[in-house]
């Protein structure tokens, strides 16, 4: 006799819960889950493929438990972009199998029972379920206008609920608005525990605006979480990373599996942090589709969101789960969140970004 999730002895708190459930669906063009959907340059994949073959040799053997190639090179890509006197030491990097797991490792390291998170839907999905998941409570607060975040908003909820950890999505995920860094500061000085900015989609973000990493100067709480998942290309290698205090990183040792982060692993995101030019040389054209899809939407009568991110949110759909069938019977996915009116569509290649505009251009006029 087959039984449910309900006859079994799961905890309370995960009961009526619902897993991370983006749809799985193979077709022609998928613009769903915000990945980067251009190919790895040939020559990157080969240097990919020849380190994992070289870790491979020593597989027998258990990884290095501090993956200190890669905190170097991590610390150097972000150190790039930043001025001499901020640059970012290895002793600052944390990286885990995708950024949710950094994510898990800071919610068990600082979250869990009788601790709260506070987070401003709509927001990534994940950390909601990854808080609760850890026995920690999550509290909802109210954006402003337009999805935004101002600096008095923020300190105003962080006041009211007292958090243990603050989340801050910037760019946010799925509305692809910016997080100004004055809202992030903002955010620091009135928490009393971890202030987590989630910059997944850093890369995107217009070239002159700064990320978070350069206030973690003198703010020993606050962490700011990346992932080689999106602009690099990497969805499938599973290669998230955090920048933060020193202090920090000591914490998440604590929590860690040991020898959580395999050499194949270590190995490939090395290799592609050698070509960290030439892997960022796709973001440019990631970000000409994008504006693309928001220019051919806005024309078509439908409210595309601004974005700094590589995805677009929409409004102005009458039938959110009708127009998602018609681009699935095209080949096209895209992800309809239940925002009343809305899909979200991500940027894809040229090729893909046509497609998508020609078949929403054909639903709006009954084709």
């Amino acid at each position: 006799m087959a039984i449910t999730l309900d006859d079994l002895p799961i905890r309370d708190d995960l009961r009526g819960q619902s897993p991370y459930g983006a749809p799985q669906k193979k077709v022609p063009v998928a613009l769903n889950v915000n990945e980067n959907t251009h190919p790895i340059p040939e020559d990157v994949a080969r240097d990919i493929v020849e380190s994992v073959a070289a870790a491979v040799l020593e597989v027998n053997r258990y990884p290095d438990r501090e993956f200190t190639p890669l905190r170097e090179a991590l610390a150097r890509y972000l150190s790039a972009a930043l001025e001499p006197d901020k640059a970012i030491e290895p002793g600052q990097i944390w990286a885990a199998n995708g950024s949710n797991e950094v994510i898990q490792q800071i919610l068990q390291a600082f979250g869990g029972p009788g601790r709260t998170a506070l987070g401003f839907p709509p927001t990534y999905s994940m950390h909601s379920i990854i808080t609760r998941g850890t026995g920690t409570e999550w509290v909802e607060a109210p954006r402003d206008e337009g999805f935004e975040i101002s600096p008095e908003t923020v300190a105003r909820e962080i006041r009211r609920v007292d958090p243990d950890i603050v989340f801050l999505c910037a760019p946010n995920n799925p509305t692809g608005t910016p997080v100004e860094l004055a809202t992030i500061e903002a955010a620091y000085e009135a928490a009393r525990g971890i202030v987590l900015v989630d910059e997944a989609y850093a890369e995107f973000m217009p070239a002159d605006r700064p990320s978070a990493v350069t206030l973690l100067e003198g703010r020993p709480r606050l962490l700011v979480s990346r992932t080689m998942s999106k602009a690099f290309a990497f969805a499938g290698a599973r290669v998230g990373y955090l920048a933060a205090d020193p202090a920090v990183i000591d914490a998440l040792r604590l929590v860690r599996l040991p020898y959580h982060l395999s050499s194949l692993t270590q190995a490939a995101a090395v290799a592609a942090l050698r070509h960290a030019n030439e892997m960022l040389a796709m973001v440019d054209d990631i970000k000409a589709q994008r504006d693309r899809i928001v220019e051919t939407l806005t024309e078509l009568g439908y409210h595309p969101w601004p974005t700094w991110s590589n995805f677009v949110l929409f409004g102005g759909v009458d039938d959110p789960e009708a127009v998602f069938e018609q681009l699935l019977a095209r080949g096209i996915i895209v992800r309809d969140l239940a925002i009343p009116g809305h899909l979200r569509v991500s940027a894809g290649t040229a090729a893909e970004t046509t497609a998508f505009l020609e078949a929403m251009s054909d639903i709006r006029l009954g084709a």
